[in-house]
């Protein structure tokens, strides 16, 4: 097998990014460079940096960090924990599967945060990488994760003379292999610890107006659960999509999934799970949001047993998954 007629090749894992330390300072960094993001928060941009520095850094980052403190761990941040160990793993799998031939190496970035997008792919210029395949750990497309991403990669390379190969994958909601993880992760948590026999699917949320401006995430995150949910065997009535991290006054995509929690024991629903399968890895927003706060609201609305389905993480349904992907990206399947 060759790849890229001879070329080194490198894979570039992305994801969102994390704080440096789970302290008021390094947050505040943090969210500022996400935030400032004009795909990120799409008004415009005078009025948003008076909000961003008046109102929401200063009171915004002190909460999140203490939010990061409930789930920080010796390594550090959770996200940059799991993205690195995915990073590792797949790269042995990837090297095992091709008789050990290290032709083809898989890096680690962050869109907001270190290691930043530029500063991978300025390593991988330095040592002479003629292609480099970007994946972003994002199972559904959305233009402010996505193609945030994307924005990234072209400012980096647009300084250089003489640019590599570029390939960039967009999604992978309907991937055959990650609908197969997915599921079968689900159905291993079930297995070791029985069926409550309600399950949620719970995606990020966005802003109502980003599915009139284009964007395919809504209807994407519908076709993914749907297809885990027939890999499962589900009847409808076993199982719901949501939305989670509503911010702001503005109507975002529904419904959120604190509603539903709180709603469900109302219903007679007492028992429930939750998974969230546009996370690739655990991150604050499902340790801690997803499985400690929204755990409350469902308890709290009446509900008795609440639990949380961990991502694929580094896990080695993720690591075959992954591997899939990029062997079938790159043209180089066994």
């Amino acid at each position: 097998m060759t790849l890229a007629a001879g070329k080194k090749t490198a894979v570039l894992l992305v994801n969102l990014g994390t704080p440096d330390a789970p302290t008021v300072p390094a947050v505040r960094r943090y969210l500022r460079e996400f935030l400032s993001d004009p795909r990120v928060v799409e008004i415009p941009r005078v009025a948003w940096w008076f909000i961003l520095n008046v109102f929401i850094l200063p009171f915004r980052a002190a909460k999140s960090a203490h939010a990061y403190r409930t789930i920080w761990t010796d390594k550090g941040s959770p996200l940059l924990v799991y993205t690195t160990d995915l990073g590792v793993a797949l790269q042995e799998h990837l090297v095992r599967d091709r008789g050990g031939l290290m032709d083809l190496e898989v890096g680690v970035a962050m869109r907001y945060g270190h290691p930043s997008v530029a500063e991978q792919l300025d390593s991988l210029h330095r040592r002479g990488f003629g292609k480099v395949l970007v994946i972003p750990l994002y199972p559904q497309y959305a233009a402010a994760t996505t193609a945030s991403i994307f924005d990234a990669v072209f400012d980096t390379v647009r300084k250089w003379r003489r640019i590599p190969d570029l390939q960039l994958i967009g999604d992978y909601h309907a991937d055959t292999a990650y609908i197969d993880a997915v599921a079968s992760s689900i159905g291993q948590f079930w297995k070791a610890r029985g069926d409550t026999g309600k399950l949620l699917f719970s995606f990020h949320g966005l802003p109502e107006r980003s599915r009139a401006l284009g964007d395919p995430y809504y209807d994407q995150c519908h076709a993914s659960a749907n297809s885990i949910a027939q890999k499962l065997g589900l009847e409808p009535t076993r199982w719901q999509l949501v939305f989670q991290s509503r911010f702001g006054p503005a109507e975002w995509l529904k419904p959120y999934c604190v509603d539903v929690l709180a709603e469900l024991p109302r219903a007679g629903c007492q028992d429930v799970d939750v998974v969230c399968p546009g996370f690739a890895v655990d991150c604050l927003e499902t340790l801690e949001e997803i499985a400690i706060a929204n755990r409350e609201v469902f308890l709290k609305a009446g509900g008795r047993n609440y639990r949380y389905i961990p991502a694929l993480n580094s896990g080695p349904l993720h690591v075959s998954m992954m591997s899939k992907l990029i062997q079938r990206e790159l043209g180089s399947a066994p």
